[in-house]
C-alpha cells in the first residue's frame, strides 16, 4: 500500500499516526495492496479555496475527499488486481487540522483523535460510501466508528 502524506498546513501532525489509520482502514476495507492514496494537510485558507472551488461551500471543512476513476478501484478480496498489476489510484484526502482542532474541542476529544476519524472518513468516501441520506449515513459511520475502534485496539496491545 502506498500512501503519501504532505503537511502544509503549517500545524505540527503526527502523520505517522494519520497514516497508520489510513493503511488499517485500507486493509481492513480489503483494498488491493497495490493501491495507492495521497494525504495532504492543508491550512484554513487553502481548505476554503478546495471547498468553494469543489463544493461549492464557504469557508473551510474538516475533510474532502477527491477519488480516482471508480474504475480503477478495487474494493475487496473479490476483485481482482488492475490489468497487468498496476496500482489502484485511489485519490487524494486533504485535511485541515485547524478546523479539526476547533471540532474536537467542540466533541470533547483531542485534534489527534480528530484528525484520525477524518482520515477514516476520507478513505470510506473514496471507496464510495457516502452520507447523503440517513440510511447511508448510518452505514457509513457505523463503518467509520469500527475501524476506528479496531485501530485504536491495534495501538494500544
Amino acid at each position: 500500500m502506498s500512501i503519501e502524506i504532505a503537511n502544509e498546513s503549517g500545524v505540527d501532525v503526527d502523520t505517522d499516526a494519520v497514516l497508520a489509520v489510513a493503511r488499517h482502514a485500507l486493509d481492513e476495507m480489503g483494498v488491493n495492496p497495490l493501491a495507492e492514496l495521497s494525504v495532504l494537510l492543508v491550512d484554513i485558507d487553502y481548505m476554503t479555496e478546495l471547498n468553494h472551488r469543489w463544493m461549492g461551500g464557504d469557508g473551510p471543512t474538516d475533510v474532502l475527499a477527491f477519488p480516482m476513476d471508480e474504475g480503477s478501484v478495487d474494493h475487496g478480496p473479490g476483485e481482482s488486481a488492475p490489468a497487468g498489476g498496476e496500482p489502484a489510484l485511489l485519490g487524494d484526502i486533504v485535511l485541515c487540522p485547524e478546523v479539526a482542532a476547533k471540532q474536537a474541542a467542540a466533541a470533547g476529544h483531542t485534534p489527534a483523535d480528530e484528525l484520525h476519524l477524518l482520515t477514516v472518513h476520507g478513505v470510506l468516501h473514496l471507496l464510495g460510501y457516502d452520507h447523503a441520506e440517513p440510511e447511508e449515513e448510518r452505514e457509513m459511520f457505523a463503518l467509520q466508528a469500527r475501524l476506528l475502534a479496531s485501530w485504536r485496539s491495534t495501538r494500544t496491545q
